[in-house]
């Protein structure tokens, strides 16, 4: 499903780590994890395609427009920009060729599914961080990518935010969905995730999440 065949990536002439070679396979879940700075969003945009590669190449089973969601730090939100968190939800319905009423229907789940209920009117300036991020996740939901990239989608997130998103990453893995998750959360990546790549400036580890996290590591990396 994806594939990075001697992949460098980074600031120009100045790669991350060595070329990596990597095979995730339709329907696999897969943390990347590593110090602040070592590539791990960066790697995130250029398997999207919004990033391009220093050397080597990726390879994608599904189109890029369409096949793959990528959901991207909110910090690169505008919160000023004058739209509603209903608004900003129904947004995932973009390219979509489904009718008005089964759209509502949609919306309406994916607004409860994520707890959202009652906030439909409020401004993006008006929202925690917590709210967006679930309205963020909302909006990617309401999508059909076989594909899944989620750059720290736990960021901003309480623990019931945070119960409603392994919740709904289970869901996708059970539908055959491919996803790559940055997070920091080294023991939510042990106890939810099966496999991770870990990130360091000496090259990439990749194997199951327990042999890679011991239960000894710190439950936060930096």
């Amino acid at each position: 499903m994806i594939r990075c065949q001697a992949l460098r990536w980074g600031a120009p002439g100045q790669a991350l780590t060595p070329a990596l070679d990597l095979h995730l396979p339709k329907g696999s879940l897969t943390a990347i994890i590593g110090a602040n700075g070592s590539g791990k969003s960066s790697l995130l945009k250029v398997i999207a395609g919004l990033q391009k590669p220093l050397a080597g190449k990726v390879l994608l089973e599904v189109p890029r427009r369409g096949g793959l969601a990528f959901l991207a730090q909110q910090q690169h939100l505008d919160r000023q920009f004058p739209i509603s968190l209903q608004e900003l939800v129904a947004a995932g319905f973009w390219g979509s060729k489904l009718d008005a009423q089964t759209r509502a229907q949609q919306l309406h789940k994916a607004l409860e599914d994520w707890c959202l209920g009652g906030l439909e009117q409020r401004p993006l300036m008006a929202l925690s961080g917590g709210e967006l991020q679930r309205a963020l996740l909302a909006r990617l939901s309401l999508g059909q990518a076989p594909v899944l990239l989620l750059d720290e989608p736990h960021a901003a997130l309480d623990e019931l935010g945070q119960a409603l998103l392994w919740k709904h990453i289970h869901t996708w893995h059970a539908e055959g969905r491919t996803q790559v998750l940055v997070c920091h959360d080294l023991a939510a990546v042990r106890q939810h995730i099966p496999q991770t790549l870990l990130i360091n400036s000496s090259g990439c580890l990749f194997g199951p999440s327990p042999q890679l996290i011991k239960p000894q590591a710190q439950a936060q990396v930096a």
